[in-house]
Protein backbone atom coordinates (compact mmCIF):
# COMPACT_ATOMS: atom_id res chain seq x y z
CA UNK A 1 0.00 0.00 0.00
CA UNK A 2 1.45 3.42 -0.90
CA UNK A 3 1.87 5.95 1.90
CA UNK A 4 2.14 9.70 2.31
CA UNK A 5 5.28 10.98 3.95
CA UNK A 6 6.99 14.35 4.29
CA UNK A 7 9.33 15.44 1.50
CA UNK A 8 12.98 14.81 2.26
CA UNK A 9 16.18 15.93 0.52
CA UNK A 10 16.93 13.59 -2.34
CA UNK A 11 13.31 13.51 -3.55
CA UNK A 12 13.92 16.38 -5.99
CA UNK A 13 14.68 14.24 -9.09
CA UNK A 14 11.49 12.24 -8.56
CA UNK A 15 9.44 15.42 -8.20
CA UNK A 16 10.99 16.83 -11.35
CA UNK A 17 10.14 13.67 -13.28
CA UNK A 18 6.54 13.58 -12.00
CA UNK A 19 6.14 17.26 -12.85
CA UNK A 20 7.34 16.58 -16.40
CA UNK A 21 5.17 13.52 -16.88
CA UNK A 22 2.01 15.39 -15.84
CA UNK A 23 2.69 18.95 -17.08
CA UNK A 24 0.86 18.82 -20.41
CA UNK A 25 -2.72 19.31 -19.10
CA UNK A 26 -2.19 16.22 -16.96
CA UNK A 27 -0.28 14.27 -19.61
CA UNK A 28 3.38 13.70 -20.40
CA UNK A 29 5.13 16.93 -21.43
CA UNK A 30 8.40 15.28 -22.49
CA UNK A 31 9.65 17.14 -25.57
CA UNK A 32 7.03 19.90 -25.42
CA UNK A 33 9.81 22.33 -24.46
CA UNK A 34 13.30 22.28 -25.90
CA UNK A 35 14.52 21.77 -22.32
CA UNK A 36 12.41 19.41 -20.19
CA UNK A 37 14.03 20.69 -16.98
CA UNK A 38 12.17 23.99 -17.21
CA UNK A 39 8.86 22.59 -15.94
CA UNK A 40 10.14 21.57 -12.51
CA UNK A 41 12.30 24.66 -12.01
CA UNK A 42 9.17 26.80 -12.33
CA UNK A 43 6.42 24.65 -10.84
CA UNK A 44 7.91 22.18 -8.33
CA UNK A 45 11.49 22.61 -7.16
CA UNK A 46 11.27 26.20 -5.89
CA UNK A 47 8.63 25.07 -3.41
CA UNK A 48 10.72 22.35 -1.82
CA UNK A 49 13.67 24.75 -1.70
CA UNK A 50 11.66 27.45 0.10
CA UNK A 51 9.10 25.43 2.07
CA UNK A 52 10.25 21.80 2.39
CA UNK A 53 8.02 21.44 5.45
CA UNK A 54 4.96 22.06 3.25
CA UNK A 55 5.84 19.35 0.74
CA UNK A 56 4.52 15.79 0.95
CA UNK A 57 4.94 12.80 -1.34
CA UNK A 58 3.22 9.51 -2.03
CA UNK A 59 5.72 6.67 -1.77
CA UNK A 60 4.87 3.33 -3.39
CA UNK A 61 5.48 -0.13 -1.94
CA UNK A 62 8.75 -0.31 -3.86
CA UNK A 63 9.92 3.02 -2.36
CA UNK A 64 9.34 5.14 -5.48
CA UNK A 65 7.90 8.64 -5.20
CA UNK A 66 4.88 8.68 -7.54
CA UNK A 67 3.04 11.82 -6.44
CA UNK A 68 3.54 15.05 -4.52
CA UNK A 69 1.96 18.21 -3.22
CA UNK A 70 3.96 21.39 -2.59
CA UNK A 71 2.78 24.66 -1.17
CA UNK A 72 3.59 28.19 -0.12
CA UNK A 73 1.79 29.68 2.90
CA UNK A 74 2.16 33.31 1.75
CA UNK A 75 1.93 33.71 -2.00
CA UNK A 76 3.05 37.34 -1.98
CA UNK A 77 6.25 36.53 -0.07
CA UNK A 78 6.91 33.39 -2.11
CA UNK A 79 6.56 35.16 -5.46
CA UNK A 80 8.90 37.92 -4.35
CA UNK A 81 11.46 35.32 -3.26
CA UNK A 82 11.04 33.53 -6.60
CA UNK A 83 11.68 36.83 -8.45
CA UNK A 84 14.69 37.97 -6.44
CA UNK A 85 16.42 34.76 -5.33
CA UNK A 86 15.26 31.68 -7.21
CA UNK A 87 14.77 32.68 -10.84
CA UNK A 88 17.83 34.92 -11.41
CA UNK A 89 20.02 31.79 -11.25
CA UNK A 90 18.50 30.64 -14.55
CA UNK A 91 18.82 33.86 -16.54
CA UNK A 92 21.76 32.61 -18.59
CA UNK A 93 20.26 29.18 -19.23
CA UNK A 94 16.79 30.49 -20.11
CA UNK A 95 16.89 34.14 -21.20
CA UNK A 96 13.69 36.16 -21.34
CA UNK A 97 12.25 35.78 -24.88
CA UNK A 98 11.39 38.95 -26.76
CA UNK A 99 8.09 37.46 -27.92
CA UNK A 100 5.90 34.41 -27.29
CA UNK A 101 6.56 32.10 -30.22
CA UNK A 102 6.14 28.80 -28.38
CA UNK A 103 4.74 27.28 -25.19
CA UNK A 104 8.23 27.41 -23.72
CA UNK A 105 8.40 31.14 -24.42
CA UNK A 106 5.05 31.57 -22.67
CA UNK A 107 6.28 29.74 -19.58
CA UNK A 108 9.48 31.77 -19.52
CA UNK A 109 7.55 35.03 -19.82
CA UNK A 110 5.38 33.85 -16.93
CA UNK A 111 8.45 32.96 -14.83
CA UNK A 112 10.09 36.33 -15.45
CA UNK A 113 6.84 38.09 -14.60
CA UNK A 114 6.32 36.46 -11.21
CA UNK A 115 6.48 38.96 -8.35
CA UNK A 116 4.82 39.66 -5.04
CA UNK A 117 1.30 41.01 -5.51
CA UNK A 118 0.93 39.88 -9.13
CA UNK A 119 -1.28 36.96 -8.13
CA UNK A 120 -4.90 38.18 -7.89
CA UNK A 121 -6.06 35.49 -5.45
CA UNK A 122 -3.32 35.88 -2.88
CA UNK A 123 -5.09 38.33 -0.57
CA UNK A 124 -8.24 36.26 -0.01
CA UNK A 125 -6.51 32.90 -0.37
CA UNK A 126 -2.92 33.60 0.75
CA UNK A 127 -1.48 30.09 0.31
CA UNK A 128 -1.17 28.21 -2.98
CA UNK A 129 -0.28 24.70 -4.05
CA UNK A 130 0.86 22.47 -6.88
CA UNK A 131 -0.10 18.80 -6.90
CA UNK A 132 0.79 16.01 -9.34
CA UNK A 133 0.23 12.26 -9.35
CA UNK A 134 1.48 9.72 -11.83
CA UNK A 135 -1.35 7.83 -13.58
CA UNK A 136 -0.75 4.74 -11.44
CA UNK A 137 -1.99 6.66 -8.38
CA UNK A 138 -4.83 8.63 -9.95
CA UNK A 139 -8.43 7.89 -9.11
CA UNK A 140 -7.58 6.19 -5.80
CA UNK A 141 -8.04 9.04 -3.35
CA UNK A 142 -4.38 10.05 -3.09
CA UNK A 143 -5.03 13.55 -4.40
CA UNK A 144 -7.63 14.15 -1.70
CA UNK A 145 -5.30 12.73 0.96
CA UNK A 146 -2.42 14.94 -0.15
CA UNK A 147 -4.63 18.03 -0.10
CA UNK A 148 -5.94 17.14 3.37
CA UNK A 149 -2.34 16.72 4.56
CA UNK A 150 -1.30 20.12 3.24
CA UNK A 151 -4.46 21.80 4.55
CA UNK A 152 -3.77 20.45 8.04
CA UNK A 153 -0.21 21.80 7.90
CA UNK A 154 -1.41 25.22 6.70
CA UNK A 155 -4.09 25.42 9.39
CA UNK A 156 -1.44 24.72 12.02
CA UNK A 157 0.32 27.85 10.75
CA UNK A 158 -2.86 29.91 10.94
CA UNK A 159 -3.28 30.21 7.16
CA UNK A 160 -6.88 31.13 6.27
CA UNK A 161 -7.14 30.39 2.55
CA UNK A 162 -5.60 28.33 -0.25
CA UNK A 163 -5.71 28.67 -4.02
CA UNK A 164 -4.38 27.00 -7.13
CA UNK A 165 -4.60 27.38 -10.89
CA UNK A 166 -5.00 24.67 -13.52
CA UNK A 167 -4.83 24.67 -17.28
CA UNK A 168 -8.33 24.96 -18.73
CA UNK A 169 -7.42 21.95 -20.88
CA UNK A 170 -6.94 19.73 -17.82
CA UNK A 171 -10.52 18.54 -17.50
CA UNK A 172 -9.66 15.91 -14.91
CA UNK A 173 -8.23 18.53 -12.57
CA UNK A 174 -11.11 20.94 -13.15
CA UNK A 175 -13.58 18.20 -12.18
CA UNK A 176 -11.49 17.15 -9.17
CA UNK A 177 -10.95 20.38 -7.23
CA UNK A 178 -14.63 21.16 -6.48
CA UNK A 179 -14.94 17.64 -5.03
CA UNK A 180 -12.25 18.48 -2.44
CA UNK A 181 -13.69 21.77 -1.26
CA UNK A 182 -12.45 24.30 -3.82
CA UNK A 183 -14.61 26.90 -5.55
CA UNK A 184 -13.94 28.09 -9.10
CA UNK A 185 -12.70 31.69 -9.23
CA UNK A 186 -12.83 34.23 -12.07
CA UNK A 187 -9.84 33.42 -14.26
CA UNK A 188 -8.08 34.61 -17.37
CA UNK A 189 -8.15 32.73 -20.65
CA UNK A 190 -6.48 29.33 -20.64
CA UNK A 191 -6.48 28.99 -16.85
CA UNK A 192 -9.04 28.02 -14.22
CA UNK A 193 -8.30 29.12 -10.67
CA UNK A 194 -9.84 27.68 -7.51
CA UNK A 195 -9.95 28.87 -3.92
CA UNK A 196 -10.76 27.30 -0.58
CA UNK A 197 -11.23 28.92 2.81
CA UNK A 198 -9.44 27.05 5.57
Amino acid sequence: MPKIRPFRPGDEPALAEICLQTADAGGDATGVFSDDDLWAEVFALPYVARHPDLAFVVETDDARVAGYIVGAPDTRAFEEWFRTEWWPRFAERWPLPDAERSRQDGTLIYAYGRRGGAEPYGDTYPAHLHIDLLPELQGQGWGRRLIDTLVDALRERGVTGLHLASSSDNQGAIAFYPRVGFTALPSHEGVQAFGRHL
